[in-house]
């Protein structure tokens, strides 16, 4: 009788360490869809691209500081506009 669960003591570590990674992933996958829609809202919302060229542009472009340069670039929206 003995004999016989020595033959088997492979099988059942096996079993048994099978059984524990599968208790694991289990627990894993619970915790996966427990989580997820919290982390989910907690995400800020991603810019467009109109703000990531907004930035640039800001990044990139001076202010006029020239007041005739800026007396100028006036007139010329302004008939710009009028056409």
């Amino acid at each position: 009788m003995f004999n016989i669960f020595a033959d088997m003591a492979g099988v059942w570590i096996f079993l048994i360490i099978i059984s524990f990674f599968g208790i694991i992933a289990i627990v894993a996958f619970i915790l996966h869809r427990v989580l997820r829609p919290k982390i989910k809202d907690k995400e800020e919302e991603k810019p467009t691209e109109q703000d990531y060229a907004k930035e640039e542009l800001d990044r990139v472009l001076q202010p006029v500081e020239d007041d005739k340069v800026s007396r100028e670039i006036q007139d010329y929206k302004q008939n710009d506009d009028e056409e």
